[in-house]
């Protein structure tokens, strides 16, 4: 994994630290603060966009660490379930088969409400590596242990690209979900 982490508090430290160095360098004057400020500040932003980037494929995500995750089970049967569940309620309405419709809208439900389970392990479970590999990490850089320092980063890393990958997840649904409220 990389040793240059992008950490979202690191971003979010340097862009405001950027920013009161701007502000300072306005109010008195000095041109240099605030090229060095609007410096700063542009490369928390960056730091902070680093720290989000993911890439989705179905069933793994990918981060800028270079970490790859595989996705929840249930995030994976969740999709093909409503495909299914909706590819069922489709030819149900073509065929006026209000079973088959019916059918295919309870699959449909039964899918997003699995999909939502494994989001939401995916979440809590990447949370939950992260958490564990910073403070693991820095317990073995106090003691020294090199090798399971690298094995916390690794940790640590994978449970930023699990938890990126729900987030996107989540945020992609609700911003379809937006958009359809908005459409009706």
């Amino acid at each position: 994994m990389s040793n240059d982490n992008t950490s979202t508090l690191k971003a979010v430290v340097d862009s405001a630290t950027g920013t009161v160095q701007n502000a300072v360098g306005a109010v008195t004057g000095n041109t240099a603060h605030q090229a060095g400020g609007q410096a700063k500040q542009n490369k928390g932003d960056r730091e902070y966009d680093e720290s989000h980037a993911t890439a989705k494929i179905p069933g793994f995500t990918a981060s800028s660490s270079g970490a790859v995750t595989k996705d929840d089970p249930n995030r994976t049967s969740g999709a093909y379930n409503q495909t299914i569940g909706s590819a069922k309620e489709f030819i149900g309405g073509l065929t006026g088969s209000d079973s088959l419709k019916a059918s295919g809208r309870q699959q449909n439900q039964e899918g997003q409400q699995e999909e939502a389970k494994g989001q939401i392990n995916d979440y809590v479970g990447g949370i939950s590596d992260r958490i564990t590999g910073t403070v693991g990490g820095a317990v073995a850089s106090v003691t020294g242990n090199k090798a399971a320092q690298a094995d916390y980063q690794d940790q640590h890393d994978a449970g930023k690209t699990t938890q990126r990958g729900a987030e996107e997840d989540i945020s992609k649904k609700a911003d379809a979900e937006s958009a359809a409220s908005k459409k009706s």
